[in-house]
């Protein structure tokens, strides 16, 4: 009897390990997609990250805040949906002017932007580019890398980056290679 007890209490402690760590690691994994939004945001050049914010359970993020058009919060929701590990957006956000307003009529602005946030992001997180030395423009589905490398290999590197990304139609290179 006192065997069964002792079995029956340390099967019931590894249970609640394992559910435990399992719970840290999504909670972990959680709070890596939220500082992937955070930055994906903070880095656009459009959007006042600072209006915006974001929670994440299980992969779904949800977008609070205000935003000044229809067009930021659009392009809010598509930069954060395409983030690795994310299931799904609940974008919350609230528009505090109408797209007449700011004159955000047109949806080329926000491809663009869209654009060169993903691909400045993807440099940034390839740990073989340096990231913050390249300079990221899009227009009409071109983009125009500019910046210093430190080799070949690694302007080549961020190249391939920006042309395998979604809705890059050229890749105009100004990249240099340092002496």
């Amino acid at each position: 009897m006192k065997r069964t007890t002792l079995t029956m209490m340390m099967a019931l402690a590894l249970t609640t390990t394992a559910a435990s760590a399992n719970d840290w690691k999504d909670g972990a994994k959680d709070a890596w997609i939220d500082g992937k939004a955070e930055t994906t945001l903070l880095l656009n050049g459009n959007l006042n990250s600072f209006d915006i914010n974001t929670d994440v359970e299980n992969g779904m993020v949800t977008l609070t805040g205000k935003v000044t058009t229809d067009v930021d919060k659009a392009l809010a929701e598509e930069l954060i949906e395409n983030l690795d590990g994310v299931t799904k957006v609940d974008n919350q956000l609230t528009v505090m002017a109408t797209d007449k307003q700011a004159g955000a009529n047109d949806n080329s602005g926000l491809k663009d932007a869209k654009i060169a946030t993903v691909v400045k992001t993807r440099l940034l997180f390839e740990s073989e580019v340096s990231g913050s030395a390249i300079d990221v423009d899009a227009k009409n589905g071109v983009v125009t890398l500019q910046g210093e490398v430190e080799s070949d290999a690694e302007k080549d590197l961020a190249i391939a980056i920006a042309k395998n990304t979604d809705d890059v139609s050229r890749v105009i290179d100004k990249l240099q290679v340092a002496q």
